[in-house]
């Protein structure tokens, strides 16, 4: 690379889009819940779990970010996030009944949760001083714009294909995201 687009630019890109997709499922299934109601055979009441299971893994997951990523690296705790978001966003779009969307939910949560933090743990920590208030602006975009039109996009989803297409929607973002951190070195993103 060169010194006009190092690699710590392009690592952050790939946690931002990662902080991206996981901010964004936190409303995407909002607008589909009476599809996923029917389809999984559930009361409103009990539809409304698919929504709170994320919340709640993922309220989870955000204090143990940082054990985690001592414990693990923040390249591999991103690597592996980022793969288990992909396989629970998958999974969710497979479950049989409601039961096992509330499992998959909140795994998907649990994985997604660590995306966010970790974001913005890169930012601090890749970036030198006079860089941080650009990559803050970055993810605070990021963090506005993806509720912003989560609700939108899921009903466009599954008004236009299905339900089902709301958490396919992870699956090349999130290959993308992975591509970029399984291609840095350890000192490229902080190990």
């Amino acid at each position: 690379m060169t010194d006009r687009f190092p690699k710590h630019w392009l690592a952050i890109a790939g946690a931002l889009i990662g902080s991206f997709m996981a901010i964004l499922d936190i409303q995407i299934t909002n607008s589909s819940l009476k599809d996923i109601q029917a389809a999984l055979g559930a009361t409103l009441e009990e539809s409304s779990w698919v929504a709170t299971s994320y919340l709640v893994a993922e309220m989870i997951a955000i204090p143990l970010c940082g054990f985690f990523a001592a414990w693990l690296s923040p390249r591999r705790y991103l690597l592996w996030n980022g793969a288990g978001f992909i396989l629970a966003s998958l999974a969710c779009s497979f479950a049989w009944n409601l039961d096992s969307m509330i499992v998959f939910r909140a795994l998907q949560g649990f994985t997604g949760g660590a995306l966010i933090p970790m974001a913005f743990t890169l930012i601090v920590t890749l970036l030198p001083a006079e860089k941080r208030p650009i990559g803050m602006a970055l993810f605070g975009v990021t963090a506005t714009f993806a509720p912003a039109i989560g609700p939108t996009l899921g009903g466009w989803l599954t008004e236009v294909f299905s339900w089902h297409y709301i958490f396919y929607l992870n699956v090349i973002p999130g290959l993308d995201f992975s591509v970029v951190f399984i291609s840095f070195r350890s000192q490229a993103v902080g190990e």
